[in-house]
């Protein structure tokens, strides 16, 4: 994806009295990117929704740790639904929790940033636990907007906003926060121009950190699972190999790096067996976690 324009208009979803307006611009600005726009603002998988309906935190990603199998013997049919799905939810919220740990230090007096923000849910986490403020960005308007009003039920949208724009070039000001994510959603972009705005947008020392599904390199080419996956999600999965070297040319050191694709398997495992939330893609992330095609990864860097 190319490098957008910074005379184009944008939306911003809430308003922020602390911070100087910041300049417009839309949110893609290639026949692509409006592809993928076009897939979240329409998307309304129960996976995505029913989860968050719980809390009222909405992730846009996958679980990690073990599972209580045990929801899969209860009896009652709905009772049945409700746990698994209360179950897939602690998962996931386990994973948000795990990327949020590794963001840190971080005090009230910072901010930090969401690339591909989703419904909003990392945003929340990180700001209940750190007390910073937090900006998240989506290609989605739909995300934004239902995001902005997440945060202002909870009475949070004074600290953290969610922007309709492009996690490649945002408007934010240069070395404005201590720390920022992506999670899952890196192999929406070139991994150059994303972390590229990442160490403009992070100060000297700040923190970055992503979890992603990659696939490895020592298996050879990207197996037939993987392309399923692309096709499935519109998305282009990155080798394992390229995330150093583009951290590597961009600036961003690691410091932590993390297979997770043994704590994934029991949220795929149990994923698959909830018929009410099943999307038809759970089999084909199995299959590639198991012949080895397929990483689940969190790398940890310092922006030097």
């Amino acid at each position: 994806m190319s490098r957008q324009k910074h005379e184009e208009p944008s939306v911003t979803t809430t308003a922020d009295a602390t911070t100087a307006p910041l300049p417009t611009r839309t949110a893609a600005d290639s026949t692509y990117q409006n592809r993928v726009a076009d897939y979240w603002n329409a998307e309304e998988n129960p996976v995505n929704l029913e989860l968050g309906k719980i809390d009222d935190l909405y992730h846009h990603h996958y679980g990690v740790g073990e599972a209580d199998r045990s929801v899969l013997d209860e009896k009652d049919p709905e009772r049945r639904r409700e746990r698994i799905t209360a179950e897939l939810h602690r998962l996931e919220h386990a994973q948000a929790e795990l990327l949020a740990g590794h963001l840190g230090p971080l005090s009230p007096a910072d901010r930090v940033f969401d690339a591909g923000c989703g419904r909003g849910g990392g945003s929340v986490v990180a700001h209940l636990r750190y007390g910073c403020r937090a900006d998240g960005v989506t290609l989605s308007a739909k995300q934004a907007d239902f995001a902005g009003e997440q945060a202002r039920r909870r009475g949070i949208d004074g600290k953290v906003r969610y922007h309709c724009r492009n996690m490649l070039d945002t408007g934010f000001p240069t070395g404005a926060f201590a720390a920022s994510w992506n999670n899952e959603s890196t192999m929406y972009v070139e991994l150059d121009l994303l972390f590229a705005e990442h160490a403009r947008l992070l100060r000297r020392g700040g923190r970055y950190v992503v979890i992603t599904g990659c696939y490895n390199d020592t298996y050879g080419r990207a197996s037939r699972e993987v392309s399923l996956i692309n096709a499935h999600y519109i998305c282009d999965i990155h080798p394992r190999s390229e995330y150093f070297r583009a951290m590597a040319r961009n600036r961003l050191v690691p410091v932590h790096v993390q297979d997770l694709t043994a704590a994934t398997l029991p949220y795929w495992e149990l994923r698959r067996q909830a018929e009410h939330l099943v999307t038809g893609i759970e089999d084909t992330f199995l299959t590639a976690y198991r012949n080895g095609s397929f990483q689940y990864l969190l790398i940890v860097a310092d922006r030097v």
